[in-house]
C-alpha cells in the first residue's frame, strides 16, 4: 500500500508533503513538497506517522491540533486530513494486486484557530481529491500550485469581503440572516465566490431547523422584489434592493474595526459570535412567545424585546415560519406583526 502526505505552512506560506507506506507495520512517509525547514518537516512527519499508526486519521475528515515544531512560533495550528483517490481505490478493489495511494495533507498556521475554518479546509481537500480523480494532473503544474494557494482561497475570503464592502457589509449580513437571494453582477470569479462563501458562513444554516431554513429560502425567493443585487462594476460595490437593521449595523462596525489588524481568524471569530448572538435572540423570542400564549404581560415583553434587539424584522420571519403549524403561537406572532407594523408607521 502506498500513502502520500502534504504539508502546507499556513500563515501565507504553504508547503506540502507526500508519503509511501509499504505496510502498516513498516510505515514510512516520503516527502512530496514543503517549505518547512528540514528539522520542522521531520518533526511533522513523525507527528503524522504516529497519528497514522494509531488509526487517528479518518478518511475525508480533517482535524486541527496544536503541534510543537522547530519554527519561530512555539506551537502552531495544524490541520491534517487523509484521503484516497476514488478512481484508483475502485481499481484496487477490482484488482487485488493494485494498491490505492493514500494522501495526508497538512496546513500549518500561526494559530490553532484553524479549527474555525475546518469545514472550509475539508471542502478544499475535497476539491483537490476531485482534481486527482479526474484526468491525470502533473504535480508541478496542478497539485503543488493548488496546495500553495490554500491560505488565500480557503482562509482569506471573509477578510476580502470585509475589505471590499466596508460599511455596506451590514446589508450583506442582513441578507445572510434573512435568507434573501443575492445576485452578483459584473465581477470576477474569485470575488463572486468570496461573496457566496461569506453569505454561507454568515447564515444560520445548521443552527436553525432545516425545515425552517427551507421555508424561509422559498418565501424569500418568491418575493422577487426583495432579491438583493450587488453590482461590482465600479471601485465600490453598488447594492440594489438592500435592507439592513440596527443589529447588522452594530456587527458591521465590529468587522470594520477588526479590519485594522488584518487577521482572517479574527474575522471568522467575529462572524461566529454574530451568529451565536442571533441564535440567542431567536431562542429568547421563542421563550417569550410560549409565555405570551397564556400571559398578556409576556406579550408586551415580546414586543419590547423585538423593538430593542435590533433585528426584530428578521426574528419575526423566522419564528413565523417555525410556528406556522402551532395555532396559539401563530396568533401571538400575528399580533406582534401588527404591533411592529403600527409602530414603524408611526
Amino acid at each position: 500500500r502506498s500513502s502520500q502526505q502534504g504539508a502546507d505552512s499556513g500563515d501565507g506560506s504553504p508547503s506540502s508533503a507526500a508519503a509511501e507506506t509499504p505496510s502498516s507495520e513498516d510505515l514510512s512517509l516520503s516527502l512530496l513538497d514543503t517549505n518547512l525547514s528540514a528539522e520542522a518537516e521531520t518533526e511533522l512527519r513523525s507527528f503524522i506517522a504516529k497519528r497514522l499508526t494509531k488509526g487517528a486519521l479518518f478518511e475525508g475528515m480533517g482535524n486541527v491540533v496544536s503541534v510543537g515544531l522547530s519554527i519561530p512560533e512555539y506551537k502552531v495550528g495544524c490541520y491534517y486530513c487523509r484521503f484516497q483517490q476514488e478512481n484508483l481505490l475502485e481499481m484496487a478493489t477490482l484488482e487485488s494486486d493494485v494498491s490505492a495511494p493514500e494522501y495526508v495533507v497538512c496546513f500549518l498556521g500561526g494559530s490553532e484557530k484553524e479549527h474555525t475554518f475546518r469545514l472550509e479546509l475539508d471542502k478544499y481537500i475535497q476539491s483537490l481529491k476531485i482534481t486527482l480523480d479526474g484526468e491525470q494532473k502533473t504535480l508541478e503544474t496542478h497539485v503543488k500550485p493548488y496546495l500553495r494557494s490554500w491560505f488565500e482561497n480557503a482562509i482569506c475570503p471573509i477578510q476580502r469581503v470585509v475589505q471590499l464592502f466596508q460599511e455596506k457589509l451590514a446589508f450583506l449580513l442582513h441578507a445572510a440572516l434573512s435568507y434573501t437571494p443575492v445576485e452578483v453582477k459584473n465581477t470576477d470569479e474569485r470575488t463572486e465566490k468570496d461573496i457566496s462563501r461569506f453569505l454561507a458562513a454568515a447564515s444560520l444554516q445548521g443552527l436553525v431547523q432545516e425545515g425552517t431554513m427551507t421555508s424561509l429560502c422559498i418565501a424569500m425567493t418568491e418575493e422577487q422584489h426583495k432579491s438583493m443585487i450587488i453590482d461590482c462594476s465600479g471601485p465600490q460595490p453598488q447594492l440594489h434592493n438592500a435592507a439592513s437593521n440596527r443589529f447588522c449595523e452594530d456587527w458591521m462596525h465590529a468587522f470594520v474595526n477588526g479590519a485594522e489588524g488584518g487577521n482572517p481568524f479574527l474575522f471568522r471569530q467575529i462572524l461566529e459570535n454574530f451568529k451565536l448572538k442571533a441564535i440567542q435572540d431567536i431562542n429568547n423570542l421563542k421563550r417569550f412567545i410560549r409565555q405570551a400564549e397564556m400571559n398578556h404581560y409576556a406579550l408586551f415583553k415580546c414586543y419590547m424585546f423585538l423593538k430593542n434587539c435590533g433585528s426584530g424584522d428578521i426574528l419575526l420571519k423566522i419564528v413565523k415560519v417555525e410556528h406556522a403549524e402551532m395555532p396559539e403561537a401563530r396568533n401571538v406572532v400575528t399580533v406582534l406583526e401588527e404591533f411592529m407594523r403600527e409602530t414603524s408607521v408611526a
